[in-house]
């Protein structure tokens, strides 16, 4: 006898209000755990609480299942109990202005440091012109400068006695000095000199000539007086400013006497200072002189040289409490690693050692880093240039592609700064997967996973976790509280949601959703509390909003457009059931397959397939019904048969072994030319052995079948075929439910393919006989299909000419 359908019962698993232990959710307090997620739980904790390197932590789960808000929460407690990691600074590197220097102080006082430095500068300003005006520093100037020209003039005091004592007189031209023949104290013209006699124009030529030598050789030393004179006045300037600055880098060096860095750069300012003092003198008369542009074009000069005294603060924990938690919601590489900008000045852009700015990295060293890793992954470079600061354990600011010689522009090399930090990494599991695949990189480094499941055990302790989670939001959101009818149908929602009904949803932002939504229709109605029925009218109201294209297709089901029977019966003929999935919504599609056979080679064909219209698991199912048919009626010898499986009205992609039970029914039903009830509908896999799988979205698909019967009228015939493995699965409408219980509507559980096509043809699939013969039950399915191909084989061989006997008819009718 075929089985009977199953009970209403059995249909929906309802969550009863009186296991409920509460009024209202305004009774319960927060959930403080998360719910349904204790396998990520210990790998957040472990990932957190180890500090080996390449510990960093990868939380794999599917979108919505609060992965973001749990990882929050845990390294948001972990940060809080951990101390403060050291503030980062940049400093100019005197001796290499390319590569400036970094500098970490204690937590806290790098913004002091910064003012500090800044307020040096404003003090030297005012304190190095003020010591050079004065008059002790003119006094020693002016010594040294009269030294130099009272050496000059002892020089030429000298060669002016002995050229007067040989007639020959020294004089100063407007370029430079020059010796002329002297008679009488006055010196002679070319035409005066030619008048004298042979040997007073030989002996002034020789005088000349002897003192022109000695001439020179005093103009020779006059540089190196002069560069005496400089080194001296070079070393004034540079006590003088010593005077000026030493006692405020002193009073600096006292306040950071605990930070060896900083006075090693004080030491290396002081020494700056005292070589570049003229960076902080007033601009001389000359330069006053100068048009605007060029002084604009200098005084820029100056300001950028008095900036290498400027403290670049790139981290600072002055205003912060624990380790720095930091969320990249944008990881470009240069977010992630820090990048140098650049100004532009005078139609050129410059760069120096302030205008490096810090990355994410910097921001959360001695913490953690949060990123999306499908927002890093579509970022070109940022993903390497992690890697390669974890791999180092240091930060490198570069430009993006530098790393790999894209950019050869010459920029700033800033000093790289240690890292230690704990990256985590939120994505789907399909990303990790891949990742761990094809990233060798990845495993070393990301060696925590933490997997997020998608559903969770229904119990009576995680249905009260839910009602305070909530009832938590209500209350964190303003919205009114859920009365027991609301948080049950909530339960039941989460279930439907799961696609079991033993199971519940971890998707906690759909559930967040639903209470958002009934919210809304409460304060339609004015009602203080959410109920049943405002849970109930949000999902209804939803499914509205994004139905269009089912109620579309149920339309041209009733109007006859797409062809779908659901009276009567025909052979070959049967109506499967598909699942579409659109955006968020999914609905289920009765679809016509029909099946046709003949006598043949024992081929059968795809027609999908055939026109690249099946996916790969559809055709794996096609092939496995092949499989069946040879082991179950192919014993004796080949089948000789042909056949063709078509789903009716099909124009698009086709994939999934979900109707491969439905084919083989149809195919069974044309081989035995036995009618299959067309109010029936079908779904479920098969594997070689006639037993019936579970598929994927069984609530929709009897649904979608439900809505054409009723839409046509229920008839107390119709109903649909679901693997046994499926029932728990069942969480129907209620509407369903009802038509069920009152006997409108059936649902049936089968096993095995001899179960279902039992309640399909209403004949019996039939067992093999106690005979030798191999034969089949009389009247029942497969004896009428063993048969068929029987004779279908007989007359293949008589075509042939081979009429050999062959071991059991297999086919006797």
């Amino acid at each position: 006898m075929p089985l009977p359908p199953l009970s209403a019962d059995l249909l929906v698993t309802r969550c009863r209000e009186a296991d409920l232990p509460f009024e209202t959710t305004a009774d319960l307090p927060d959930q403080e755990e998360t719910v349904g997620q204790e396998r990520a739980v210990e790998a957040l904790r472990f990932g957190i609480g180890i500090r080996a390197n390449g510990y960093n932590i990868f939380a794999a789960g599917p979108q919505g299942t609060g992965k973001a808000s749990l990882v929050r929460t845990f390294i948001g407690r972990a940060a809080a109990d951990q101390p403060r990691p050291d503030d980062w600074c940049y400093v100019s590197n005197f001796d290499e202005p390319q590569r400036p220097r970094a500098l970490r102080l204690p937590a806290g006082r790098g913004r002091a440091f910064q003012r500090d430095m800044a307020r040096l500068v404003e003090d030297l300003q005012a304190a190095v012109p003020a010591v050079f005006e004065g008059e002790d520093y003119r006094t020693r100037r002016q010594a040294i400068e009269d030294d130099l020209k009272e050496r000059q003039e002892d020089a030429f005091m000298e060669v002016q006695r002995k050229a007067r004592a040989r007639n020959v007189a020294l004089v100063r031209t407007p370029t430079a000095l020059a010796l002329a023949p002297v008679k009488d104290g006055e010196v002679l013209t070319p035409d005066e000199f030619e008048k004298l006699t042979d040997e007073e124009k030989a002996e002034r030529k020789a005088a000349m000539e002897d003192l022109q030598e000695d001439l020179q050789a005093r103009i020779a030393r006059i540089p190196k007086w002069e560069r005496e004179q400089r080194d001296r006045i070079r070393q004034l300037d540079q006590e003088v400013t010593e005077y000026a600055v030493g006692h405020l880098i002193d009073d600096l060096k006292t306040v950071y006497d605990d930070c060896p860095a900083v006075l090693a750069h004080l030491d290396a300012v002081r020494a700056a200072l005292i070589e570049r003092v003229d960076q902080f003198l007033p601009d001389s008369e000359d330069l006053r002189q100068l048009p605007p542009q060029v002084r604009r074009q200098l005084g820029a000069q100056r300001d950028d040289q008095l900036e290498q005294y400027a403290v670049n603060l790139l981290v600072s924990h002055a205003d912060s409490g624990g380790a720095p938690v930091v969320e990249e919601d944008h990881p470009s590489q240069p977010n992630l690693v820090g990048r140098i900008e650049h100004q532009q000045r005078f139609g050129a852009l410059v760069t120096n050692f302030t205008l490096i700015r810090a990355g994410a990295l910097h921001r959360a060293n001695g913490g953690y880093l949060v990123i999306d890793a499908r927002k890093l992954l579509t970022q070109p470079f940022a993903y390497e240039d992690l890697k390669r600061a974890l791999r180092s354990r240091e930060i490198r600011i570069e430009a993006p592609g530098a790393s790999i010689g894209l950019f050869t522009t010459t920029s700033l090399e800033p000093e790289p700064i240690p890292l230690d930090v704990k990256v985590v990494l939120i994505g789907d599991p399909m990303i990790y997967y891949l990742l761990s695949h094809h990233d060798p990189d990845f495993r070393e480094l990301f060696k925590v996973q933490a997997d997020f499941d998608f559903r969770m055990p229904r119990r009576d302790d995680t249905t009260l976790a839910v009602a305070r989670l909530i009832g938590g939001l209500a209350r964190q959101e303003g919205l009114r509280p859920l009365d027991r009818g609301a948080v049950a149908r909530v339960i039941e929602h989460a279930a439907r949601l799961a696609d079991d009904a033993e199971r519940l949803t971890t998707h906690m932002a759909s559930l967040v959703d639903l209470v958002r939504e009934a919210d809304y229709w409460a304060g339609r109605r004015d009602a203080a509390v959410m109920t049943r029925a405002d849970v109930q009218q949000a999902i209804d109201a939803k499914t509205r909003r994004t139905d269009r294209v089912r109620e579309h297709i149920q339309e041209e089901i009733a109007r006859g457009t797409l062809l779908v029977d659901t009276e009567g019966a025909k052979a070959g003929q049967i109506n499967g059931l598909a699942v579409l999935q659109l955006g968020t919504f999914s609905f289920g599609r009765p679809s016509r397959i029909t099946c046709r056979v003949r006598m043949g080679r024992g081929e059968l064909v795809d027609i999908e397939r055939e026109v690249n219209l099946s996916g790969e698991l559809h055709s794996k199912g096609v092939l496995i019904l092949a499989g069946f048919l040879a082991a179950r009626f192919g014993q004796d010898g080949p089948l000789s048969v042909s056949a063709t499986l078509v789903f009716e009205q099909s124009y698009g992609m086709i994939d999934g072994d979900s109707a491969s039970s439905t084919e083989l029914y149809a195919l069974l039903s044309a081989l035995a030319d036995a009618p299959i009830r067309q109010g029936l509908a079908v779904t479920g896999s098969v594997n070689q052995f006639g037993e019936v799988q579970p598929i994927g979205g069984v609530n929709e698909k009897i649904e979608g079948f439900f809505d054409v019967c009723a839409a046509r009228g229920l008839t107390g015939e119709q109903g649909v075929l679901i693997p046994r493995a499926n029932v728990h699965s069942l969480m129907l409408r209620d509407d369903v439910v009802e038509a069920c219980r009152a006997g409108r509507f059936h649902i049936h559980a089968v096993a095995t393919i001899d179960e279902g096509i039992e309640i399909l043809t209403g004949l019996p699939a039939g067992t093999p006989d106690d005979d030798d013969d191999g034969g089949w039950t009389s009247g029942s399915i497969n004896r009428r299909v063993a048969a068929r191909l029987a004779s279908w084989r007989r007359r293949a061989m008589e075509l042939s000419g081979d009429l050999r006997p062959r071991n059991g008819n297999g086919g006797r009718p």
